[in-house]
């Protein structure tokens, strides 16, 4: 799934090569990936894309005042293209939801792959209209750590589940936090509310030092390279049975139903394996 370092890459691409361009025609083959329908896409058609914002995993393009909001879920994606297809996608066929042709013959594309479609794209006048954005924490990025032990203070859930959870925090996704929790030396099972001061500090350190690298090797990339960026820069997440590069345990991995998260026993949880809660319930 995209998190805050993709989307606010893809967001510094558009700005650099669409803003300034007029929308020629917004094809809709995918009428599920629509979530509002006045206005209706069409409407952007001559209007010029002036801006480009990211609210947490949320991409905002800002069309002479319309907002086309995009949030791509866990298999979508923008495909920008120098010289766009004109022929419009067929309806149903295919991974495209949406197609944007600019005047210059650009233009981009938003896929999803696989069958469970959780792709949402979003026409509105404010973006505070789509409901996701409205209900969206402090951004990652902009907590100090004195901000960060308050917002914990108040929270009575397991780590992971409190990084993730974008009404508390925005921006933050399973792969980030994984990664966020294994820099900090923290369980991903701790409870939020009961870390310690110095843990707090770790913590905040860790979510802006793994962000920020994150965003530094991301912007300026194609959208084409980004999933490979990301995926080239994981310590824990998705390497599961692997050496923790830093002290070399083997990672190991917690499943749920549909997501699992990955941690080092070593170097976060003084060397206890945590209970794979899937795997136990199949043991009874």
């Amino acid at each position: 799934m995209p998190e805050l370092p993709e989307v606010e890459a893809l967001a510094a691409y558009l700005r650099d090569r669409a803003v300034g361009r007029v929308v020629a025609r917004v094809d809709t083959p995918s009428i599920a990936a629509l979530k509002t329908f006045d206005p209706p896409p069409a409407s952007l058609a001559g209007l010029t894309l002036t801006g480009v914002a990211r609210h947490g995993k949320f991409l905002d393009l800002d069309v002479d005042g319309l907002h086309l909001v995009v949030h791509l879920a866990r298999a979508g994606w923008l495909h920008y293209r120098e010289e766009l297809s004109e022929a419009a996608p067929k309806p149903g066929k295919g991974p495209i939801a949406l197609r944007v042709h600019l005047d210059d013959g650009s233009g981009f594309d938003l896929t999803e792959a696989g069958t469970k479609k959780g792709l949402a794209v979003y026409v509105v006048r404010d973006p505070a209209e789509v409901p996701g954005v409205a209900r969206l924490g402090p951004d990652a990025l902009s907590l100090s750590a004195t901000d960060l032990a308050t917002l914990l203070s108040g929270q009575r859930g397991q780590l992971k589940g409190v990084l993730t959870d974008q009404s508390v925090l925005a921006g933050i996704g399973n792969a980030y936090s994984d990664e966020i929790l294994h820099v900090a030396g923290l369980s991903p099972f701790a409870i939020a509310a009961r870390l310690g001061a110095a843990e707090v500090d770790r913590l905040h350190e860790a979510v802006v030092a793994v962000l920020r690298d994150a965003v530094d090797r991301s912007v300026g990339q194609a959208s084409a390279t980004l999933k490979g960026e990301k995926r080239s820069g994981l310590r824990v997440h998705a390497r599961t049975g692997l050496p923790c590069p830093v002290c070399g345990d083997t990672v190991r991995e917690v499943s749920f139903a549909d997501k699992s998260l990955q941690y080092c026993p070593t170097c976060q949880t003084g060397g206890k394996l945590l209970a794979d809660r899937r795997m136990s319930k199949l043991l009874r």
